[in-house]
């Protein structure tokens, strides 16, 4: 019995050295219900940051450009419509708070080095480097003399007495050649400067096309349109169902330049995405106080062409500004202050609109900002006076959510108003100005730097 007892205790030791640590308890199965999130239909704050959210992933996920800006423009609510040419006064310092806009007066010193210059040949100050001013034609010679080429390994100047040529045959022939009866109302601006511009856009294109080949693969847009849809702040809802509830202010630029040229390579950048040469305005009022008036219609982002086209970045819009807003009209109203103003504000607004869309092309929006600079340009003329400007666009994150923590601002530079010329009379072009013929033919020669 004894002997019993000793074996069933040395059979327990045995068994409880030899048993292994237990195993650790399961983890506890996942919860049975999904989570609780916010009503998607519902009017709380929740429910408006979720819809939002949806919305997000939405435009996220599209699968090509098309499908981003059909359900970026989806939603339709009543908008402030901006006219880039507009009577507003001081419409600039608005416009430049409503796209984060900072104006530098004058224009962006040129990226490129100047040339070497040919013995004898002298360019002009401000001029490109491989434009040579001809002498004035002489009583007894109808034609200057061409300037000399240029050193070894660089082009041949171009020939001002050339240029100069071709703009006085263009405004020749609208203005004195042609017998034209008067126009109508309101339509001066169609009748002789409008044929004008399009006749010396398209010369100067043509004839500079062997200095630059991004001219020989551009597209040249007659009366195209241009459209961008953006938010920017935020506002109450005063009238109708939605009465109270906070909205984005909405904002559509409908612009229609008289020409524009679209290039198939970007323009370089003229200055760091997140250079700060300037403050913005910072507007307090409601833009109805500009006064702007709010539509309800299609939202629509538009650069002049489908997505599609090859041409899909901006080189430079020539808009004309329409006998309502001529100069005369602003001196008889005891107003030249804002003559400037008009060419200022169509300068911002048309650019913005422009090389914004061009971003949103490229797949960027105000959630998904751009990553690198979009630059184009824009000269604004009534027929005789010219205003240059240069636009590179460094965020479209203007919504109250993006805002706050974006430093980048856009920046324009832009000139004042000069005549091209004085008078015509009697079959010729008197008091010709070449620094303004210069400036329009360097803004067509701009070009990407590997060109």
């Amino acid at each position: 019995m004894a002997a019993f007892r000793e074996r069933q205790l040395l059979w327990r030791g045995r068994r409880w050295f030899s048993q292994a640590e237990p195993p650790a308890p399961p983890p506890p199965p996942d919860s049975l219900y999904p989570p609780v999130v916010a009503s998607a239909t519902a009017k709380s704050k929740a429910a408006k940051r979720r819809r939002l959210e949806h919305f997000h992933q939405r435009v996220h996920a599209a699968a090509s450009v098309e499908e981003k800006l059909r359900l970026y423009g989806l939603l339709q609510r009543p908008k402030y419509v901006v006219y880039p040419q507009t009577f507003a006064l001081n419409a600039d310092r608005w416009y430049r708070s409503f796209t984060k806009t900072v104006f530098v007066p004058g224009l962006p010193p040129r990226a490129a080095s100047a040339a070497a210059k040919g013995p004898g040949a002298a360019a002009p100050e401000g001029a490109a480097p491989w434009v040579a001013r001809a002498p004035e034609p002489a009583p007894a010679a109808p034609r200057p003399a061409r300037a000399p080429e240029g050193a070894a390994g660089a082009g041949p100047y171009l020939d001002m007495g050339e240029l100069r040529s071709l703009a006085c045959d263009a405004l020749l022939q609208e203005s004195f050649y042609q017998q034209k009866k008067r126009p109508f109302l309101y339509r001066d601006q169609d009748h002789t400067p409008g044929p004008f511009l399009t006749q010396l856009v398209s010369s100067l294109a043509a004839f500079l096309c062997g200095r630059n080949p991004l001219l020989a693969a551009s597209s040249l847009d007659l009366k195209p349109e241009v459209n961008y849809y953006w938010h920017h702040g935020e506002e109450v809802v005063v009238h109708g169902h939605r009465k109270g509830r906070v909205d984005p202010v909405r904002f559509q630029i409908d612009d229609k330049p008289h020409l524009q040229i679209r290039v198939p390579k970007q323009l370089p950048e003229i200055v760091p995405l997140e250079s700060d040469l300037g403050d913005v305005p910072v507007i307090d009022h409601k833009p109805s106080k500009l006064p702007l008036f709010k539509k309800q219609y299609e939202n629509k982002v538009f650069i002049g062409s489908k997505v599609a086209d090859p041409c899909c970045y901006g080189h430079t819009q020539f808009h004309l500004i329409p006998d309502k807003l001529k100069r005369e009209r602003f001196v008889r109203a005891n107003l030249e202050d804002q003559i400037e103003v008009l060419y200022r504000a169509n300068g911002i607004a048309s650019l913005f609109a422009w090389t914004a869309a061009q971003a949103m092309y490229q797949g960027f929006w105000s959630k998904a900002d751009v990553t690198r600079p979009f630059v184009s340009q824009a000269v604004v003329t009534d027929g005789k006076y010219f205003a240059f400007f240069c636009y590179q666009l460094n965020t479209l994150a203007l919504t109250v959510e993006t805002i706050q923590n974006n430093p980048r601002k856009n920046i324009c530079w832009g000139t004042d108003s000069k005549p091209l010329y004085d008078v015509v009379e009697d079959g010729s072009v008197k008091g010709f100005n070449d620094d303004v013929l210069l400036q329009l033919v360097r803004f067509l020669l701009n070009r990407p730097r590997e060109l």
